[in-house]
């Protein structure tokens, strides 16, 4: 299974990076940039064919990519032999325009962008069905029995309320409540809650959760500790459970809601005393559950709520994809401002082992449940990560686009074309930079792989 991910997650990310490296390529080739060589992945070639001008490659290396123009290193030669400018040579790159390098350094991440807007255009085209839980919560504290301040208990919340709008956005499941409360950290909300039937107005503030840099407010999701699937030849199994029988007590402790197990399988016994009822009879069992480094698997699982969405028409479509694809990328750049404020690196920022395997994860539970919810699964990440390939690649600095778009527009304003030896010293920091952060991203994800 682990394979399977890593097969997975290169995959997609060989597709985000085919989208990128192909905007820079297109680019080039309307500014008359004459491209030597478009490769997916680095390293020595495995696979290459030349079809005209160009040198097609498959990388040893299956993470990345690029696109070789002619003439775009030329900066380190002139810098070598002492002249303070580049000569312009009609077909490279810096015999092109200043506006028109601009242009093929940002059609990488545009491109990330537009392909994140067509992909989120054709999945609410086709339509699709969602697994959640409904919006009804239950307190942390009221999970673990501790009196703890979470900013749901500060805000007066209690297991059970539904909450159905937050700032003035309607709340249908767990999920949209967590989304917003996720991107939201140290930032006042209103919320509509509903308790016994009547409506009331709250105001929360979520904490900053310094290993994910999400918000949190302190509560789990409500539901009903109903049996929906039993795994075959599975612990559940073997202890006589079937569908639909309803959960009362697991070794003494009341389970109104399936979070009610956190506490006593946290104690991992080696065997759980289940009552249960059936066809309005109570039955007590005996279960022993299975311990794994993921938690403690039991053979079975709860009724969850599944939502419909239909396909929307081509043109309600294609405005909810750059609605979403719009909405993905301000989470993404608020996202980098909370890397400022004292958030675990090692933990928040991720590289790209991680990336691949978390790719490769999502892809595989969703093809465990089915075909379709694998490719729904795999393409709502793909969009994630390509918009956050959009927005790193366009921050000011060297070696990313976004740092040579700042390099060509200070060259307009000058007026003038910039000195090679500025150009290499700049490029090199970024290098340096670069590498570093790299090696930082590999460490938090070697971390993070030994989690697991």
């Amino acid at each position: 299974m682990f394979a399977l991910k890593i097969l997975l997650g290169l995959a997609g990310l060989g597709v985000v990076v085919i989208v990128h490296e192909l905007g820079h390529f297109i680019a080039a080739r309307i500014a008359g940039i004459d491209v030597e060589a478009f490769s997916i992945g680095w390293g020595k070639p495995i696979l290459k064919k030349q079809i005209g001008a160009v040198e097609y490659r498959l990388g040893m290396f299956p993470l990345g990519g690029y696109c070789k123009m002619r003439g775009e290193n030329e900066f380190e030669e002139a810098y070598k032999n002492n002249q303070n400018k580049i000569s312009p040579v009609k077909g490279t790159f810096f015999g092109a325009k200043p506006w028109q390098r601009i242009m093929v350094a940002f059609a990488g991440p545009f491109f990330n962008l537009v392909f994140a807007a067509l992909v989120f255009s054709i999945i609410w085209g086709v339509g699709f069905t969602t697994v959640d839980m409904e919006n009804r919560i239950v307190l942390a504290s009221d999970v673990s029995g501790e009196d703890t301040a979470f900013p749901a208990n500060v805000a007066g919340l209690e297991s059970g309320d539904r909450i159905i709008a937050i700032d003035g956005a309607p709340i249908e499941t767990f999920g949209e409540i967590r989304e917003k409360i996720a991107i939201n950290p140290e930032k006042t909300l209103s919320l509509k809650v509903e308790r016994g039937g009547a409506v009331q107005d709250m105001a929360i503030t979520p904490n900053l959760d310094k290993n994910t840099g999400a918000g949190t407010i302190g509560v789990y999701y409500w539901l009903d500790p109903v049996v929906s699937e039993v795994a075959q030849a599975g612990p559940a199994e073997a202890a006589g459970l079937k569908q639909d029988d309803r959960i009362l007590t697991i070794n003494g402790r009341d389970i109104e809601y399936s979070a009610a197990l956190i506490p006593v399988l946290e104690e991992r016994p080696q065997t759980l005393a289940v009552d249960f009822e059936r066809d309005g009879v109570t039955t007590r069992t005996e279960l022993r559950p299975v311990y794994t480094n993921e938690g403690a698997d039991l053979g079975f699982s709860f009724h969850m709520l599944e939502y419909r969405t239909p396909g929307l028409s081509p043109f309600a479509a294609i405005s909810k994809g750059l609605s979403e694809a719009w909405k993905t990328l301000a989470v993404s750049v608020k996202s980098l401002a909370l890397l400022f404020k004292g958030i675990d690196l090692t933990q928040a920022v991720s590289g790209p082992v991680r990336i691949t395997y978390m790719l490769g994860d999502v892809a595989a539970a969703g093809f465990s449940s089915s075909v379709a919810d694998g490719i729904r699964n795999m393409a709502d990440f793909l969009c994630l990560i390509s918009i956050a390939l959009c927005v790193m690649n366009l921050l000011p600095l060297p070696v990313l686009d976004g740092g040579l778009i700042a390099l060509f527009i200070i060259e307009i304003f000058k007026r003038r074309p910039l000195n090679p030896k500025f150009i290499s010293i700049f490029q090199t920091v970024g290098v340096v930079l670069i590498f570093a952060l790299m090696l930082f991203a590999v460490f938090g994800d070697v971390l993070y792989l030994v989690r697991l």
